[in-house]
């Protein structure tokens, strides 16, 4: 045989198709053989991916609309935006978002555990003032938002 293939007792070995006979590496594949396996893969292997990449984006998204990570644990609307606080194992974070982003104004968020200093965040943006984050494994917390003049505040939460 010459570089492309080996012959091995009575069948031959072709390094691309494989084993082949007489007719020729299509012949010993047959139907459905290596040629059509590739694109028969892909088709299976595709949508699997396709649904896969929102799985994939899920954990980000709470991060990604606001910078906190973790699941949400308290949302408080007020005329002029909202406090949004979310929860992980041992930490909670807090942003102050405006109900119509666009012209800079006066934000701030602030967030204390309960035994703890306040962590704050405030100026000039345009939709979102934060995020801010404590250590609360086991503790309270309170949070503040504020937008212009209008404020809020959570009192004690997550006890």
């Amino acid at each position: 045989m010459g570089a492309y293939g080996c012959q091995v007792g009575a069948e031959v070995f072709d390094r691309v198709a494989g084993p082949a006979g007489p007719g020729g590496p299509e012949k010993a594949a047959g139907p459905g053989g290596p040629r059509r396996r590739p694109l028969l893969v892909g088709l299976l292997v595709l949508p699997l991916l396709v649904g896969l990449v929102p799985l994939l984006a899920a954990p980000g998204t709470a991060q990604a609309a606001s910078g906190c990570s973790g699941r949400p644990a308290k949302t408080v609307g007020f005329s002029t935006g909202e406090l949004r606080v979310y929860k992980s194992r041992a930490h909670v974070c807090a942003v102050t978002v405006a109900k119509k982003p666009g012209k800079r104004r006066t934000m701030s968020v602030a967030l204390q555990a309960r035994g703890g200093r306040a962590v704050s965040d405030k100026g000039s943006y345009t939709k979102m003032a934060g995020p801010v984050t404590v250590n609360a494994l086991n503790r309270c917390v309170r949070a503040t938002g504020a937008i212009g003049r209008k404020s809020v505040a959570t009192g004690w939460i997550l006890c």
